[in-house]
């Protein structure tokens, strides 16, 4: 049975329950399974979305959830209430991009038309089933650049054992971003506009976390890609897609858009695990910190930069800690030496012989706002496609793993276009419309509480609304 361990050590291992709830290790480590599954790819041939997400997950979280309560959990969060698409994930080629043979994964058929919905969804009805079982209240805190806080927000508002406080950097989210956060109706939910950046936002989270009086006081979980149950979901659409474009007998390459690196991380999961991976393609926009690392080994924080694709608009991507520790072949001394001085220096290093295996796993890419509107344009000439801002940030780096390889170059697009109306509008000078199911959203009343870049305020206002304290 998989059991987690945490990238910095210092704790036994855990069980997928006590993950799933804690979400952060104690000392700020991000947890990891203890060994990977192995995954038949043919015996998944045929097989419907839902029975490849539950050969491919069930691994992780056997021994907390029985299987027959597991696959009534996943039926029911890729059943056709929740996903628009009977695929779940449908493909869409995009013929008349490079050699032709570059294909959309379009992860944005759910509820908030997003791809994190297709791991949040899952995620809270995971916290549902557990807590219940349990007899247990937490409180969800999580950070968004964009897209998290309101998948967030929409899988746990009916979780009647959770309170969720989701933080968005204030002014630096779309309109139809913010809204899709702040208009939902529930008791539990509450919305918190920081006056900074989204790294201003993570630091905040990870600080809390690391309180221990106030994580133990409050009972935190966290929905971030820092929760592992987040980050097993995504492994499923990379064999899902694989699938459909002749796996295992031919490999696939990915192209990312990637901020956070939790979705890119998925995807190596997925290659470990025994899909076929040709290429992994990290695609960054002007905040270029990944890009920078694959190009010269250094992780270095630069400045923040406002962009057309502002889910990407980070500098520290919590995410990459899971590869780097696998990359330093499992040392969690090693590992924490390496965070600690990239929290006092704002950069670290990495040993040759140890980039020459990253770049061998990884390709990356960039895209400033002028090629993203680029690619947009490009993409709706030849294919009569729209792309949002960080599916063309994408584009770049798929169009050059088109010209280097014959088999499918899969791009995964991480966003409907109608989340970002103002980029498509400067791109091509049309306003893509928002699914039915988000009709008069522009309308609805806000709810919202704006709070300044100060840990003390904001656990206050936390500490003052959540059930768990005042249960205690």
């Amino acid at each position: 049975m998989i059991r987690y361990i945490s990238t910095r050590g210092g704790i036994a291992s855990q069980t997928f329950e006590q993950v799933l709830l804690t979400g952060l290790a104690p000392g700020g480590g991000l947890f990891v399974p203890d060994s990977w599954p192995s995954i038949d790819v043919a015996a998944l041939k045929g097989k419907s979305y839902v029975d490849i997400a539950e050969i491919v997950t069930f691994p992780f979280v056997e021994g907390a959830i029985d299987r027959a309560a597991y696959r009534k959990i996943l039926e029911e969060t890729y059943g056709p209430a929740t996903f628009r698409d009977p695929d779940v994930v449908p493909l869409n080629p995009l013929p008349g991009q490079a050699k032709g043979n570059i294909t959309v994964l379009e992860l944005f058929h759910g509820p908030t038309i997003a791809f994190k919905d297709v791991a949040l969804q899952l995620l809270g009805r995971l916290f549902e089933h557990v807590l219940t079982k349990r007899g247990e209240r937490i409180t969800i805190v999580g950070a968004t650049s964009g897209d998290t806080g309101s998948a967030a927000i929409e899988g746990c508002k009916s979780c009647d054992h959770a309170d969720i406080f989701i933080l968005h950097p204030k002014g630096r989210v779309s309109d139809v971003q913010r809204r899709q956060m702040t208009t939902v109706d529930a008791k539990n939910v509450w919305n918190i506009a920081i006056d900074g950046t989204f790294d201003d936002c993570q630091n905040l989270v990870k600080a809390m976390f690391n309180d221990t009086d106030f994580n133990d006081q409050l009972n935190l979980s966290a929905v971030n890609s820092i929760n592992w149950a987040r980050i097993m979901a995504q492994i499923v659409y990379y064999f899902a897609a694989a699938l459909r474009l002749g796996a295992p007998e031919k490999e696939c390459s990915f192209v990312v858009p990637s901020g956070n690196f939790g979705n890119m991380y998925a995807a190596y999961a997925a290659q470990k695990m025994g899909l076929p991976v040709k290429y992994l393609c990290v695609s960054t926009n002007r905040n270029d910190i990944l890009t920078r690392f694959l190009e010269t080994g250094e992780m270095k924080i630069d400045k923040a930069f406002a962009t057309l694709s502002p889910s990407m608009d980070i500098q520290i991507s919590s995410n990459f800690e899971r590869y780097l520790f696998d990359l330093l072949d499992r040392d969690p001394i090693k590992l924490a030496e390496l965070m600690q001085t990239f929290k006092e220096t704002g950069s670290f290093a990495v040993e040759p012989e140890q980039m020459v295996e990253a770049r061998e796993k990884f390709r990356s890419s960039r895209a400033e706002d002028s090629e993203t509107l680029d690619m947009m344009q490009k993409c709706y000439v030849s294919d009569q496609y729209v792309l949002d801002p960080h599916t063309a940030v994408g584009l770049v780096g798929a169009r050059m793993l088109s010209e280097e390889t014959r088999d499918p170059v899969v791009l995964l697009a991480t966003a409907h276009p109608a989340k970002f109306p103002d980029a498509v509008r400067k791109a091509i000078a049309l306003t893509p419309s928002l699914p039915p199911h988000l009709k008069g959203l522009m309308e609805r009343d806000e709810k919202i509480d704006d709070l300044p870049n100060n840990l003390n305020q904001v656990q206050d206002f936390i500490r003052a609304r959540s059930r768990v304290t005042a249960g205690k």
